[in-house]
């Protein structure tokens, strides 16, 4: 009974894919080459990202798999543990249910996933736009005036929304926001991408700021009366971030001033002339009321936020917007606030009147109280909303209609509620507005016929101090177009829409997007700074150096402030291989040496000097004693002792056969199986026993040098100058597949591997990078200006640096089926890089003059 009892608990063994217990024909244990085990159904259905090979479910090993996959042996261990009685149905067992590895999930270290993923398609490329004209010669406030660039280039994948710029076309550029530049002198520095600034910027907007923007890119891209928002530039010239819109050449300022000449030429004829601007002002009604059922909310209304497309259709300019909405507000509260004299006060607001600027006293009273303002005019009951545009949009029209009276009249009006409020009088301004509202009506009447009776009233009404009793924009423009056209459709058409007035939180003039010049220019991004100096630090008392170990990552030094760094001189020419063990920095040259560096104080220890030939790469390995491995270009490989006392001959010296056209050894690779394997000038590579020093086997593949070996996962991974990534199984060094083949036209060598994890970076001799994530290429991307001579990965950070003198640095995440490298920023150095290392968050990077620099962060 007890046995019964203890093998009823016990646990049969299941298919580590599906978790279906073993024992049907549906799930018969195979054995893949690694050892371990899956049903035969779930080794059809997983990925196969190569021909002929699998990643092992449980030890994600790279195997080959045989086709079919019935020819793999069954596990009949564990079919015996299978009770014979266990059924399952078809139901029962998920066999398209395809094995996924925990993903990696790196956190960015300046935002998040959700604000990467968010706002990273709207950054449009660093060569995309040149400015042509500034809209402001003050650059103070240049944020407040609308700048204008051209496309320079054809760019086909900007927005996933599927706005697409054109080349050579026009763009409007609005300032969104300033990344401070602190670059002190000459010193060297790291320099944060393009990318990085962008979206540190956007980053550093509050988070009113990035819904307004969201909500106006959202609209552009879904009205056709509103000008489309293709994404964010940053300039390198003034360090400024811009919202790049579409703009046309049409100026509905240039349009009203020719119809309003073609009136005076008429000489009487006024009807016919009128029924231009009545038009012009119908589309106007018709854009502002489409802007309504999108959501938005200017809170205002000036001629210059309106255009014409080529067609003649008039168009809501969104950067005009927001560049005129940030100078009323802030040329109003500079009045209201006493900062100026009474003849700037009067130069302000007639600089408001000649931009045909119409701000409703609603709207006028909340941007005081934005400043703390106290306000008592009678106005603390009305809100702005929908109806503070109507107000506005009335003063348009009756600015086609009544020209210079009507710009006396608004001045009068503004001077009157600037200087009530400044003075703080107790003045009765409900009753002053309606004489003034009255006064307005009196001039449409000596300026307008009889025909425009209707006009009038709902202009009257659209002016009504109570926005709740004004009417809507469709209203507005059914009473114009009347005057113009008498269909009827009109009798049977409702154009009424159900809107709120009142309490609209989408007022862009209201908005943050809309503040003070000042208080925008100082919200500089969350990202500390554009670049941070890079010091030496050979200068340094010795206490310095003695606590490089307590530094945090260089990685948060780079993008918290400042980085550090020492120079190891020792060798006469350039550094060809850096790798640390046992307690020592060994770094290869082609001055036949190689050198080793003390971990403690980065001191030369000592020098191995049994090279005849450029020494082209090391390796260390610690099986029964720490060994450094180091191969030439003449076949060499010398084997020394890498622990104390360091001795001047090598424990052993190997040479590979060679002939003329040999080129000497490329590589180092040494794996745990105690094998050392060398990439050679003759296409192959070869497998040497560290237990004999002999020979083992050679692995034929490819067409040209053997440049770079990687290990990773019980895989050897090899680059070659033949343009390809070949994968080898460690166990018999049997092929497992080809990455690179697929475009043989164009064929670029590769220089140098990174392999970390499930992770595989590839460098070319043109500055490409190739990221493959779970044999998935993510990425491909020119990163250098030049040939990638070395790359090395730790946990999300990749470094790569080349012929440009550049150190770039990437940062990897991979967040379910998003998979990403962004560029963090690059470090200038003083001569091409050749060889790079990570090793407990330092950075060493060996160059061309011979100088190996370790990179610290000084943040502590």
């Amino acid at each position: 009974m007890a046995e019964d009892e203890a093998e009823s608990t016990l646990e049969l063994p299941e298919c580590p894919v599906c978790l279906q217990q073993y024992g049907d024909v549906s799930t018969v244990p195979r054995v893949i080459a690694c050892g371990h085990s899956a049903c035969e159904d779930c080794l059809t259905q997983l990925q196969n990202p190569f021909p002929c090979t699998i990643r092992c479910p449980s030890c994600t090993q790279l195997v080959k798999l045989p086709n079919p996959i019935s020819c793999l042996p069954k596990n009949i261990d564990l079919l015996r543990f299978s009770t014979p009685n266990t059924s399952k149905t078809p139901n029962n067992h998920v066999s398209t249910e395809k094995y996924d590895k925990d993903p990696i999930f790196i956190k960015p270290h300046l935002w998040s996933h959700e604000f990467y993923s968010t706002w990273r398609t709207w950054v449009l490329p660093e060569d995309s736009i040149i400015i042509e004209s500034n809209g402001s010669d003050d650059d103070n406030n240049g944020f407040c005036f609308v700048c204008y660039g051209k496309v320079l280039k054809v760019l086909k994948n900007i927005s996933c929304m599927g706005c697409v710029l054109k080349e050579n076309e026009k763009v409007s550029l609005l300032e969104i926001g300033y990344f401070d530049d602190l670059n002190k002198g000459s010193c060297k520095k790291f320099e944060y991408s393009y990318e990085v600034k962008v979206m540190s910027v956007l980053y550093g907007l509050s988070e009113g700021e990035r819904n307004e923007l969201e909500s106006i890119i959202k609209s552009s891209l879904g009205l056709h009366v509103m000008c489309k928002v293709y994404g964010f530039w940053y300039n390198m010239d003034n360090h400024c971030v811009y919202m790049v819109s579409e703009t046309f050449s049409g100026s509905l300022l240039r349009k009203v001033s020719v119809l309003k000449n073609a009136i005076l030429e008429k000489n009487g004829d006024d009807k016919v002339s009128n029924a231009g601007l009545v038009i012009v002002g119908s589309d106007v009604c018709q854009a502002v009321n489409n802007l309504h059922l999108g959501g938005l909310l200017p809170g205002y209304l000036g001629l210059s936020c309106f255009g014409f497309d080529e067609f003649g259709h008039v168009y809501v300019d969104i950067s005009e917007v927001l560049a005129t909405g940030r100078r009323v507000h802030k040329t109003l509260i500079e009045i209201i606030v006493g900062t100026v004299s009474e003849d700037l006060m009067v130069k302000l607001i007639n600089k408001i009147v000649e931009d045909c600027v119409f701000v409703s006293p609603e709207l006028l009273f909340e941007l005081l109280k934005l400043d703390d303002t106290v306000i008592n005019l009678g106005s603390s009951k009305h809100h702005v909303g929908y109806g503070s545009d109507i107000w506005s949009l009335a003063c348009v029209i009756i600015s086609f209609l009544v020209d210079k009276p009507f710009a006396e009249e608004m001045q009068n009006y503004l001077s009157y509620l600037v200087t009530a409020v400044r003075d703080e009088k107790g003045v009765d301004y409900v009753r002053w507005y309606m004489e003034w509202r009255q006064k307005i009506m009196i001039l449409i009447e000596c300026r307008m016929g009889s025909e425009f009776i209707n006009v009038k009233e709902i202009l009257f009404t659209c002016l009504d101090y109570n926005p709740a009793n004004r009417p809507v924009a469709s209203e507005l423009w059914k009473t114009l177009r009347v005057l113009v056209i008498k269909s009827e459709l009109d009798e049977v058409i409702d154009l009424k829409q159900e809107m709120e007035k009142e309490n609209m939180c989408n007022c862009l003039i209201l908005g943050d997007l809309c503040q003070s010049a000042d208080k925008i220019r100082n919200q500089s991004s969350r990202c500390t700074s554009d670049t941070c100096v890079v010091e030496n630090a050979n200068q340094e008392e010795a206490d310095g150096v003695e606590k490089l170990g307590a530094d945090k990552d260089v990685v948060e030094g780079l993008s918290g402030g400042q980085v550090k760094c020492i120079d190891l001189k020792g060798h006469l020419n350039c550094i060809t291989g850096l790798v640390i063990g046992g307690g020592f920095l060994f770094s290869s040259s082609f001055d036949k040496m190689v050198n080793v560096w003390s971990l403690q104080d980065y001191s030369h220890v000592h020098s191995f000097k049994g090279h005849e030939q450029r020494v082209m790469a090391v390796a260390f390995v610690d099986y029964e004693e720490p060994l450094c491995i180091s191969g030439d270009n003449g076949g060499a490989i010398c084997i020394w002792r890498a622990s104390t006392p360091l001795t001047a001959e090598p424990l052993k010296k190997l040479q590979e056969q060679q002939d003329w056209r040999y080129s000497g050894i490329h590589a180092l690779a040494v794996s745990g199986s105690q094998y050392l394997y060398t990439g050679s000038g003759d296409k192959s590579i070869k497998a040497w026993s560290l237990q004999d020093y002999s020979l083992s086997c050679t692995m034929n593949g490819h067409k040209s040098v053997v440049s770079s070996l990687a290990i990773c996962d019980e895989v050897l991974y090899s680059g070659s100058w033949d343009g390809t990534v070949r994968l080898w199984c460690l166990s018999d060094h049997c092929p497992l597949a080809v990455l690179g083949e697929e475009a043989p036209g164009n064929v670029c060598s590769v220089f140098c591997l990174a392999v970390d994890e499930n992770v595989l970076v590839a460098a070319h001799e043109n500055g490409l990078t190739k990221i493959w994530f779970d044999d998935i290429l993510v990425k491909s991307a020119q990163e250098h200006d030049g040939a990638i001579f070395s790359a090395c990965k730790k946990g999300k950070w990749l470094f790569t640096g080349g012929w440009d003198k550049m150190i770039k640095v990437k940062e990897l995440y991979r967040d379910g089926d998003l998979s990403s490298a962004i560029p963090l920023g690059s470090i200038t150095c003083d001569s091409v890089v050749t060889a790079l290392f990570y090793w407990q968050g330092k950075l060493f990077g060996g160059q061309a003059d011979g100088v190996i620099k370790v990179y610290y962060s000084a943040v502590r």
